[in-house]
């Protein structure tokens, strides 16, 4: 009896591949073979799933925000009664470099970043997921800021620097939170005295 394969298996572990490769040293030293070889496939296997270099980018680019909205999801399990402003905190700390699984996201969505700058395919993807990301964040600012659209932009880019703080080693952990909790607190405040 033929071995049933599993194709949606097989090209998840070509983009993990292409992950492990990208997050320690950037996008430009993906190849085929490079990610062959990483995969444990032969080149021929991984060309059968992928055409070309650009589709097996724009998979694995698909994959990340897979993981990342399957990451969003378990950083809020539970918090079904929990205030609005414990899920805002909850869904910003669950964006931060913190373990090892995020470290690898975070690394692979910053070199994708830099190849978007130059490839107008990931750019428009890329802008979509922030646009996507934003609205979640701005939907748990309803009632919370004056704004919720710009209390989110200025939110997520400071998830973004404190996650290049993290990669970079600058910040630890709790000093990262930390300067989130003090931002959310001034954010929320804020608006509270705005509204009294």
């Amino acid at each position: 009896m033929p071995k049933k394969v599993d194709h949606e298996q097989r090209r998840t572990r070509i983009a993990e591949a292409l992950w492990g490769i990208a997050a320690s040293r950037g996008l430009e030293a993906v190849s085929m073979r490079e990610v062959a070889t990483a995969a444990g496939m032969s080149i021929g296997l991984v060309q059968h799933y992928f055409a070309s270099k650009d589709e097996m980018l724009l998979y694995a680019t698909v994959l990340l925000r897979d993981r990342l909205s399957e990451r969003l999801r378990r950083g809020l399990a539970g918090m079904g009664s929990a205030a609005p402003r414990e899920v805002l905190r909850a869904l910003l700390v669950t964006l931060l470099p913190l373990d090892a699984e995020a470290r690898t996201e975070t690394l692979v969505g910053v070199a994708v970043f830099i190849r978007a700058l130059n490839d107008e395919t990931l750019a428009a993807r890329y802008r979509e997921g922030q646009a996507q990301l934003a609205a979640v964040v701005a939907g748990c600012l309803e009632g919370l800021a004056a704004d919720p659209g710009a209390a989110a932009d200025a939110l997520l880019a400071l998830v973004d620097g404190l996650a290049s703080g993290l990669l970079l080693g600058h910040h630890a952990p709790e000093r990262a939170i930390s300067i989130l909790d003090q931002q959310i607190s001034r954010m929320t405040e804020s608006s509270v005295r705005l509204t009294e």
